[in-house]
């Protein structure tokens, strides 16, 4: 999974459905983690949170609606997007899923175009950047499409690190990034980096941003990582 690409958890017990899901989500762009079972969903979720999960609802063991349960009340990943996959076509059973805390719910079969679309609509929720949607924060403004950054009207010069770094930050202000999570984010789970090393790029978007003059809108929190504003 390359630095800053959307990712996405597939959990799907039939293989061939899961393959064919797998190579259109990549083919979109997306960084896939896959898996076949809920026990294995949950310890890949605990490993590096994806940005959008497409749940199966029947699952061998653990039920896909209760993931979706398990999710949803933890602090730690409510916020991902759950889309649910079902052949389950009854209202009752789609109150059920969505009450569970599901954000979307597909019936089975589905357009593989459609999901990938509904997929998208998730992201532009949690990763604005990621589909090159505009970003503002104070006098800060971020286009991701052309790859610009102003402050205050004045142009921000940035290194595709700072750049990524700065996308994260505002794609969720006020939220605390550990140095080990912004290194997943920002560098990929591929390569290896010395966690010393977000120190310094943090130090070289603090100057960039201040260049013109202003406050300096990264905040450190001592022994757990910095936050935008």
């Amino acid at each position: 999974m390359s630095a800053s690409q959307p990712s996405v958890l597939l959990v799907e017990d039939e293989p061939a459905q899961r393959e064919v899901l797998a190579y259109n989500l990549e083919a979109e762009g997306f960084g896939v983690a896959k898996a076949e079972n809920g026990d294995d969903a949950l310890l890949l979720v605990d490993e590096a949170q994806p940005d959008v999960i497409i749940l199966d609802w029947m699952l061998p063991g653990v039920s896909g609606i209760e993931i979706c349960r398990r999710l949803k009340s933890n602090t730690e990943t409510r916020k991902i997007p759950v889309i649910m996959l079902t052949a389950r076509s009854e209202e009752a059973d789609r109150v059920r899923g969505l009450e569970t805390g599901a954000d979307d719910y597909v019936i089975k079969p589905y357009s593989v175009i459609e999901l990938m679309a509904r997929v998208r609509t998730q992201l532009r929720r949690v990763r604005p950047a990621s589909i090159g949607e505009r970003l503002e924060f104070d006098d800060i403004s971020l286009d991701a499409e052309t790859h610009r950054v102003t402050r205050a009207g004045e142009a921000i010069k940035l290194g595709p690190t700072e750049f990524r770094l700065l996308s994260t930050f505002m794609e969720k202000p006020g939220r605390v990034w550990s140095r080990e999570q912004l290194l997943d984010r920002v560098w990929g789970r591929d390569i290896y980096v010395d966690t010393r090393t977000v120190d310094v790029h943090i130090g070289r978007l603090r100057k960039a941003l201040c260049q013109h003059g202003g406050d300096d809108p990264v905040r450190t929190v001592r022994g757990a990582g910095y936050a935008l504003g």
